[in-house]
C-alpha cells in the first residue's frame, strides 16, 4: 500500500437526539491493535518490520461539537470513557493537542474549534500493542468525521505520525500504519505494503510467474499475544538504544543489518507457507533483542512458557522493558495448550490472532 492512494472513510455521522450542539452530530472514528513479528527498534532505523493488526483490541473515539464564543482559542478536550462505568477521565493528552493545527489546515477548518472527544481503549497501555497511535487514529477520523471532512491515507499518517513523535520521541511510523491496516503489513522507511496470506491449494511461486515445484502453501500458523503484565516504555526502550548505539557504532550496524535478514527471510517464509521456518526467524529475533537489554525477567519466563508448550517460535513484541510476547502456533490445539502454559507462566491476559486479512472497519 501507498501512502498517496486510497480515500479514507472517517466513520458514521450518528444524530444525538439530545440539544443541537453544532448540528446534532457526533462524529466516529476506530482503530485497532497491532502486535509487531519481528524488526521492532530496527525499523527505527531504515530496517524493515513485520506488523499485523489486532482486531480485537479496538479503539472508538466519537466527538462532540460544544457551544462555545466566537472569539478566543481552541477549546478541545480528550477524555478516556471506562467501559464497564460509563465514567470518563480527562486526558492531558499532549499529542493529542498536537493534531489540531494540522488538522485543521489539512481541512481547511475556519476559527477555532470547541469540541469534546472521547475515548474508549480496549488496548491496555505500555504493552508495545499500539494504545496511543491507535488512540489518535480514532480521535482523527472521529474529528473529521465531525466536520464531514474526507482524509487520505497520507493526511492520516502524517497526523497520527505527529502524535507518535510527542508521544514517543522518535517513532518509525509503522504504528501510525498497522493501527489501520487490514493485512499484514511488510514495513520500511515510512511506506508498508500488504503482504498476502498463502491459504491451502494456493502456489505462490506460480502466482509470481516463476517456476513453481506444483506444491499447495498455506500458512495456518496462529500467534497467541499474552500480556507479561509488566508495562513497558518505548521511549525509554528507544532512548537505551540510542545510548548503545551512540557508543558503538558496530553494535548498530550489526543489530540492524541481522534483524533486517531475519524480517526478509520471515517475509519469504510467510508467502511460501513455510511456518515453522518462520517460527524459527522469530525466536532469533527475541534473542537479539534480549542481548540488547530490552527483555525482562518476566518476558524470559513466557517467552520459555511458549517454546515448553511446543509454539514454533516466541519473542518480546514492541519496545521492550516488558509489555507483550508473541508466539506462533502451528494449529488450534497447540495454540490453546500455548495459552495454558503462558498463564501457568504469569501471563495475565491472552489473545489468540489469527493471520490473515480481516474486515474493513467501514464494512
Amino acid at each position: 500500500m501507498t501512502l498517496t492512494n486510497a480515500r479514507i472513510s472517517p466513520g458514521r455521522a450518528v444524530s444525538t437526539g439530545g440539544p443541537d450542539l453544532g448540528g446534532g452530530r457526533i462524529g466516529w472514528g476506530r482503530a485497532h491493535a497491532k502486535a509487531i513479528l519481528l524488526g521492532e527498534h530496527a525499523v527505527v532505523y531504515g530496517a524493515p518490520a513485520l506488523a499485523i493488526p489486532v482486531p480485537q483490541l479496538a479503539v472508538t473515539a466519537t466527538a462532540r461539537r460544544l457551544r462555545c464564543s466566537d472569539e478566543g482559542a481552541d477549546r478541545v478536550s480528550f477524555a478516556l470513557a471506562d467501559p464497564g462505568t460509563g465514567a470518563v477521565t480527562p486526558l492531558a493528552a499532549d499529542d493529542l493537542r498536537c493534531l489540531l493545527p494540522n488538522f485543521k489546515a489539512m481541512t481547511g477548518i475556519g476559527g477555532h474549534l470547541c469540541v469534546d472527544v472521547v475515548i474508549d481503549c480496549s488496548i491496555p497501555q505500555g504493552r508495545g500493542l499500539g494504545s496511543s497511535a491507535a488512540c489518535a487514529r480514532a480521535a482523527v477520523l472521529a474529528l473529521a468525521d465531525l466536520f464531514d471532512r474526507r482524509l487520505d491515507a497520507r493526511e492520516v499518517f502524517d497526523l497520527v505520525q505527529a502524535s507518535e513523535k510527542v508521544a514517543h520521541g522518535r517513532s518509525s511510523g509503522i504504528d501510525a500504519l498497522a493501527t489501520g491496516a487490514t493485512s499484514p503489513l511488510l514495513f520500511r522507511s515510512g511506506t508498508a505494503r500488504e503482504l498476502p496470506v498463502p491459504m491451502p491449494g494456493h502456489d505462490p511461486e506460480r502466482a509470481d510467474g516463476h517456476a513453481g515445484g506444483g506444491g499447495s502453501y498455506a500458512f495456518d500458523g496462529l500467534f497467541v499475544l499474552a500480556d507479561s503484565g509488566v508495562s513497558g516504555s518505548t521511549k525509554e526502550a528507544v532512548e537505551l538504544l540510542w545510548r548503545k548505539f551512540e557508543r558503538s557504532a558496530r553494535t548498530q550496524a550489526d543489530f540492524i543489518l541481522e534483524a533486517s535478514r531475519l524480517t526478509r527471510a520471515a517475509a519469504r517464509d510467510l508467502a511460501h507457507g513455510r511456518t515453522a521456518d518462520f517460527g524459527a526467524r522469530m525466536t532469533e529475533n527475541h534473542k537479539l533483542l534480549h542481548e540488547l537489554g530490552l527483555s525482562a525477567d518476566r518476558i524470559e519466563r513466557l517467552v520459555d512458557a511458549a517454546l515448553a508448550a511446543g509454539g514454533l517460535g516466541a519473542k518480546i513484541s514492541g519496545g521492550g522493558l516488558g509489555g507483550c510476547v508473541i508466539a506462533l502456533a502451528a494449529e488450534p490445539r497447540q495454540a490453546e495448550a500455548t495459552v495454558r502454559s503462558l498463564h501457568e507462566a504469569g501471563a495475565v491476559r491472552t489473545w489468540v490472532v489469527p493471520m490473515g486479512r480481516f474486515a474493513h472497519h467501514d464494512d
